[in-house]
């Protein structure tokens, strides 16, 4: 029988193969640099669908370019920077950077909530709010399939 303490590595299958199972640098590079030109043409299109939508939020400072394309760069690179990391505790890192990127995507909806709550249009931070989840979809899937985790050595 298993303590408690014993059972959160066993259920995250956490087996520390501290690097005999990343992904190979150079597809990590290239799907990093494709998921953040995949996720910018995304928020881009979103922005655009937003606005043709809801034609008053056209004009809607967070669909300006530099503001969410900045914002999903960052957020795109940290996330990229989470898929070695994720490989260096476990063998199984799809399962794990999934949960992880579930959790991160749920805690970015704050700032939408917060300025949903200052009054800004219920329309246009919806469409905020998917930006985050195709963002969160975009770059997961870069991962996986461009840089997928290699058999531990």
């Amino acid at each position: 029988m298993s303590t408690p303490s014993l059972r959160g590595p066993a259920l995250l299958h956490l087996d520390f193969p501290w690097g005999a199972a990343q992904p190979r640098a150079w597809r990590w590079v290239v799907a990093t640099v494709l998921a953040i030109a995949v996720s910018i043409a995304a928020c881009a299109g979103l922005a655009a669908l937003g606005v043709a939508l809801f034609p008053s939020t056209a004009g809607y400072g967070h669909y300006q370019f530099g503001d969410y394309a900045r914002l999903t760069f960052i957020g795109v690179l940290g996330a990229s920077i989470g898929w070695p990391l994720t490989t260096l505790v476990t063998t199984r890192a799809r399962r794990l950077y999934l949960w992880l990127a579930i959790i991160v995507t749920v805690v970015s909806f704050a700032p939408d909530v917060w300025i949903l709550r200052g009054g800004q249009p219920a329309s246009a931070v919806a469409d905020l709010a998917v930006m985050h989840v195709a963002v969160a979809v975009v770059t997961y899937l870069s991962m996986i399939v461009i840089a997928p985790q290699r058999a531990r050595r």
